[in-house]
């Protein structure tokens, strides 16, 4: 059972206090917190946990500062939705909101190599009114040998010319729990420039330790990409897992699967799970087309593939792009081949948001179809 609390509520309150104390006393159930910023409030659930279908709704919700109470099924217990629309889905970090109905954009270099690629990155997306990037500082390689990322060693100037180009939120992908505190050490003595995303990259989705590890903080909201090459119910278990251990501030990526079927692609592109993801979950859904597509191919319209894959993801209702980009690929250390090049970025935006206001134009189909059905 979940209890949802007034919105607001103050955790040194005697509502509150009183609310606890009461379910914390529950025989057999155990409770998690979790709180929850939106743009304008604050939410705050109290999951139980434990022999609950004994457990009188009614009771919890005459509680001080219960609002209602939410019985749950087994599946995605925190970040599912349990037939309950009224829960909030998203979540706001650095003044970013990320939710299921909003677009956000992280276009940036797969992984971090000069300075001078890294500050033309993010003139570019500040020209373009753009507050979000993907960088990547820590890189998991199939081959030992390949370049494994510059780590922490290039924290210090990423933040601070995010910082100078008004970039709120990075993404970067962590593949150690010490590469937590590597970035918060690095952020803390900047003066907090800018904000950092920890994602999860397709390999670690059941590293369970590093998952826990990464739940086990609140400051940095996740992206957890899907699972190369395991079900839709596993990889949303792995998200599930950040948000038992007290995290729910994720986002989920689809990124491709990886089988020969999604030939000549890189992946076999995985976006109609989009809006299944969004019905299922409370979670924003991000697309990767850049790791699904894998190159920079063109169609006989003269669109390329990347960009085809991105439209087939955001008109489905994505709330996140992850897209390579890159001032030089022929010089990039990572998947140069495949990332999308500067004078592109604009007409890249456009059709974005093209696609963007598609999917709100089809929303509102479909809603028109309901409303008359009603009458």
């Amino acid at each position: 059972m979940l209890a949802i609390l007034h919105p607001n509520t103050a955790l040194d309150s005697d509502a509150y206090r009183q609310t606890l104390d009461f379910l914390e006393n529950l025989p057999g159930v155990s409770i998690r917190v979790h709180e929850i910023q939106g743009a304008s409030q604050r939410l705050t659930e109290i999951y139980l946990l434990g022999d609950t279908k004994s457990l009188d709704k009614e009771e919890i919700e005459a509680l001080p500062a219960v609002e209602r109470a939410v019985r749950i099924s087994e599946d995605y217990r925190i970040l599912g939705r349990h037939k309950d629309d009224l829960r909030q889905s998203g979540f706001t970090y650095n003044g970013v909101e990320f939710s299921q109905n909003n677009l956000n954009i992280f276009a940036g270099l797969c992984a971090v190599d000069v300075p001078e690629h890294v500050e033309m990155m993010m003139q570019a997306l500040e020209q373009h009114g753009e507050v979000c990037t993907r960088m990547g500082a820590y890189k998991p390689r199939t081959n030992p040998y390949s370049f494994q990322g510059h780590g922490k060693g290039c924290l210090p100037w990423v933040f601070e010319k995010a910082g100078k180009h008004g970039i709120k939120v990075v993404a970067m992908e962590i593949t150690h729990e010490s590469h937590i505190e590597e970035i918060d050490t690095c952020l803390e003595k900047l003066g907090r420039p800018t904000g950092v995303m920890l994602q999860v990259g397709t390999r670690n989705t059941q590293n369970f330790e590093l998952l826990k590890a990464i739940g086990r903080q609140s400051t940095y909201p996740v992206l957890l990409k899907r699972g190369f090459g395991i079900t839709l119910n596993e990889s949303l278990n792995a998200a599930e897992y950040l948000a038992s251990e007290g995290n729910a501030n994720v986002i989920f990526c689809l990124r491709g699967m990886k089988t020969e079927a999604g030939q000549p692609h890189r992946n076999m592109v995985d976006f109609a799970h989009v809006p299944a993801v969004k019905r299922l979950t409370r979670m924003p859904v991000c697309v990767d087309p850049s790791h699904s597509v894998g190159s920079r191919e063109k169609s006989p319209d003269g669109i390329l593939d990347v960009m085809h894959a991105t439209a087939q993801g955001v008109i489905a209702g994505a709330n996140m792009v992850l897209v390579d980009f890159h001032p030089k690929p022929e010089k990039a250390l990572v998947d140069g081949p495949q990332a999308l090049l500067m004078n592109e970025l604009s007409a890249y935006l456009e059709d974005i948001r093209l696609c963007h206001d598609t999917w709100k134009k089809r929303q509102g189909i479909y809603q028109r179809l309901t409303e008359n059905s009603d009458i």
